[in-house]
């Protein structure tokens, strides 16, 4: 199902079939991409892992009717999915609990680095959420990944500093935006 489109990307539901599986896999498996999520807690290390993150993922967001989740991010000249992103109530200081903070975040294949596919994801995604009436919308980013804070920079988010609030009390680089005026 087609969640969002932009003029390069279709943004849709992560599926059972062994093309989205294999991506999955190749993508949360990375050393490059899971050291800046959670250092690396969560690395797949079996491709079979792959069909169960997909149904977690489902699972998490089952009850929001379709309005939180991880995305894939398909790219429309290629087919190719460039990666995920998400949105979804961060999860405060016992690191599951969902807080009344809504979180936007983008991973992608290192293949797909370089060409503003999460700039234009997640600007899609946060313009669908600020439609149904949240007012700010974060993002949080492991210290020192240059890459995600160019991402919320071109997103017209300010940086906020460290916090503890969220994900089990990780000291996360905490970006915001506004909901623009109505």
């Amino acid at each position: 199902m087609t969640v969002v489109t932009t003029d390069r990307l279709v943004i849709r539901e992560w599926t059972d079939s062994p093309t989205d599986l294999a991506r999955v896999y190749d993508i949360y498996s990375r050393d490059e991409v899971m050291r800046w999520l959670g250092g690396g807690a969560g690395t797949l290390t079996d491709p079979n892992q792959a069909a169960e993150r997909v149904r977690a993922w489902r699972e998490r967001s089952a009850s929001s009717g379709g309005r939180y989740g991880i995305w894939a991010i398909d790219v429309r000249d290629s087919g190719q999915v460039a990666g995920s992103v998400l949105v979804k109530p961060l999860p405060g200081a016992d690191g599951t609990t969902p807080t009344d903070d809504i979180e936007v975040g983008w991973h992608l294949h290192p293949d797909s680095w370089g060409h503003g596919y999460a700039t234009e994801a997640a600007r899609a995604m946060v313009a669908r959420e600020f439609a149904t009436g949240t007012r700010e919308i974060y993002a949080v980013v492991t210290p020192g990944n240059d890459r995600s804070v160019a991402v919320c920079r071109r997103l017209g988010m300010t940086h906020v500093g460290r916090r503890t609030d969220w994900y089990g009390g990780t000291e996360v680089e905490t970006f915001v935006l506004d909901a623009p005026p109505a």
